[in-house]
């Protein structure tokens, strides 16, 4: 049996940044699971990776002689799966434009297989989806849980909802795992299928429209409004009104406020009333943060919102604005929108300007976001983030967020 590897694409990596500062691509939550569970529950193997060196030790990389790569931004599909299971060693996919999807080898690779390298590639013509780009992640995110839920939920029979006063539409379309818990609340899956992970919680007067997911022990607050296309990655805490959005895990919005059109990373805490633009006033296009080319680019969408990176958080009635990128490990607050770029390891806001947030805190603070959710936050965890410190703050393209326009 072969090993699986998912590799980060050098093409995509940078574009998918803040969150790949803190896991390979495949590692990324699109739909109800992340990339590399997809892959994982496809093949049936145990996937490993081949990503940055400062990542290998969280992630690391297993081989053996049947050793089977792929492209970590690239979604599973039944026509795919088929084509890379018949790869014999030596052979690879490839996109129409040249992209590796896969290649099969008998031997360990240290980096990325590329289109230049002696296999005998391929072309794999059939759509599929694949994240390039920040956007994309919520852009297929509704299509995404609409094809995990297929595959998480064939041949398996749901729990009931028990609870009186929940009203179910289209309730074959609503898979819910053991220990989970409903109460009082309109679950509307006409449009979409709603999943709700093991032991995961919708509370009194919350309004569910699928396609949605809320993954395992994670919580919807009193009165939560969460609109279609949104996933709740596993141990979070959300309430207000989310729409179109990814939460990747053990990430918190309990209050009221709006979000929408956004990715949260994980270990992220955004407070009370805490909002964000999605859509200019003008309905141009919104632009974002590119990190390779160190600008603002053009999304060619009119609904963008908010990425933020893990161990963020963001103080009350925050204002972001559309199209505003935050990097790791982030403590912003304040009045006023921030800025559309707000830099790795910054700390303040629009008012007051902004500072570098001191290491030590910022660890100290990561590890106590780790305890409460009783997990350990260990020499990994804090190297990463070392990692990221020493290379933000001295390469970053800009340390001052006020360089670039808000454009507004």
């Amino acid at each position: 049996m072969a090993t699986l590897v998912l590799f980060d694409d050098p093409a995509i990596r940078p574009a998918l940044l803040p969150f790949t500062f803190t896991r390979p691509v495949a590692c990324i939550r699109v739909g109800i699971q992340t990339i590399a569970e997809k892959w994982s529950a496809t093949l049936n193997l145990t996937a490993s990776f081949l990503t940055e060196s400062y990542l290998q030790t969280k992630f690391p990389q297993q081989t053996d002689s049947d050793n089977l790569y792929i492209n970590g931004a690239v979604c599973p599909t039944d026509a795919l799966q088929q084509s890379i299971s018949a790869l014999r060693s030596g052979a690879g996919l490839i996109t129409s434009e040249g992209s590796v999807l896969a290649v099969k080898t008998d031997k360990p690779l240290s980096s990325p297989p590329t289109i230049n390298d002696p296999y005998d590639f391929a072309t794999f013509a059939e759509p599929l989806t694949i994240i390039c780009n920040l956007w994309d992640i919520f852009v297929h995110n509704g299509d995404q849980i609409r094809a995990d839920f297929a595959q998480l939920t064939a041949g398996r029979q749901s729990a009931p909802i028990t609870d009186p006063f929940t009203r179910c539409y289209a309730p074959e379309n609503i898979f819910i795992e053991e220990g989970a818990t409903i109460r009082a609340s309109i679950l509307n899956a006409e449009d979409g299928p709603i999943y709700v992970g093991r032991n995961a919680t919708i509370s009194e007067g919350s309004v569910v429209i699928g396609p949605f997911s809320l993954g395992e022990s994670s919580t919807v607050n009193w009165g939560g409004k969460m609109r279609s296309n949104t996933t709740i990655g596993p141990f979070c805490k959300v309430g207000g009104e989310i729409s179109n959005s990814v939460f990747l895990g053990y990430s918190n919005k309990g209050h009221d406020g709006f979000l929408g059109n956004s990715v949260i990373g994980e270990w992220c805490n955004l407070g009370a009333n805490v909002n964000n633009s999605n859509l200019k006033n003008d309905y141009s296009n919104v632009k974002l943060y590119s990190y390779p080319h160190g600008r603002l680019e053009d999304t060619g969408r009119i609904f963008c919102g908010l990425m933020m990176g893990d161990f963020t958080k963001a103080g009350i009635s925050t204002m972001f604005n559309t199209g505003t990128v935050v990097g790791v490990s982030v403590n912003v607050f304040g009045s006023g929108f921030q800025p559309k770029l707000i830099p790795s390891f910054s700390w303040g806001g629009a008012i007051d300007g902004f500072t570098t947030y001191r290491l030590d805190k910022a660890l100290y603070v990561a590890s106590e976001a780790f305890k409460r959710r009783g997990t350990d936050f260990n020499e990994q965890e804090e190297t990463i983030l070392k990692e990221i410190f020493n290379t933000e703050r001295t390469t970053s393209p800009t340390n001052n967020p006020f360089s670039l326009l808000n454009d507004l």
